[in-house]
């Protein structure tokens, strides 16, 4: 089996895919609206990036900024419509007003999922108790991975909490059997600390834009990374 890094960029439309595709990215991260932190993209946009590229290629369900589910029956929706034309990887993660999973929000989007997989998003790194968050999440169908800066700070303050994750899941302890993607804040220079923890998923947005959200993907960003996260 390729011991290969996983390298997931974000996308908002087909010419930002086809740049990470060409960079050397193995994963989308497909989002609208990334001043609110990125929110679910048409229809439209998911079948053109589709059509662009040939990489997996995870949607993000979420109606607003924050991480609370909102209304649940549109975001039930939304993925309905998403799995009908063609969608089968997402990103998703909701809070309760106490910092807790929002359960019946998760349950009620992942069971239309239909067994697809997924990723619970950077509400990690918001909740209260991180460690019953995966714990109460463990078992739910799909879900495969996390993407957390292991602090809502971003990764310079989550590092060790990112680290010691690392050293739980390759213990097997119950709740971090999930892949860990580190992404918010991440540097080419975090990673090779997080690459010897057994860390091998890297989620990058801005880091692959030189101009920023104004701006696309560029292939030479995306190529850098690519390097760093295979040494």
């Amino acid at each position: 089996m390729s011991k290969r890094a996983v390298l997931e960029v974000i996308a908002l439309d087909a010419e930002d895919a086809i740049a990470a595709q060409a960079g050397g990215a193995d994963r989308l991260e497909l989002v609208t609206d990334m001043a609110a932190d990125g929110l679910t993209p048409s229809v439209d946009t998911f079948r053109a990036v589709r059509a662009a590229v040939d990489i997996r290629l995870r949607v993000m369900l979420r109606l607003a900024d924050g991480f609370a589910a909102g209304d649940v029956s549109a975001l039930v929706g939304r993925a309905r419509e998403l799995r009908a034309a063609g969608a089968d990887e997402f990103v998703l993660g909701f809070l309760d007003e106490h910092g807790g999973p929002d359960l019946a929000a998760v349950e009620r989007v992942v069971e239309v999922l239909d067994g697809c997989r997924w990723t619970f998003h950077r509400a990690i790194d918001r909740a209260a108790d991180r460690d019953a968050l995966r714990k109460q999440l463990a078992d739910l169908p799909g879900l495969d991975t996390y993407l957390t800066a292991g602090s809502a700070d971003g990764v310079d303050a989550g590092l060790d909490v990112l680290l010691s994750e690392a050293g739980r899941a390759a213990a097997g302890d119950p709740g971090y059997g999930q892949r860990i993607l580190v992404g918010g804040g991440l540097r080419l220079d975090h990673v090779p600390a997080l690459r010897a923890a057994g860390i091998s998923a890297f989620h990058i947005g801005t880091a692959s834009r030189p101009s920023g959200w104004s701006g696309p993907v560029s292939p030479d960003a995306v190529r850098a990374w690519r390097e760093t996260v295979d040494a």
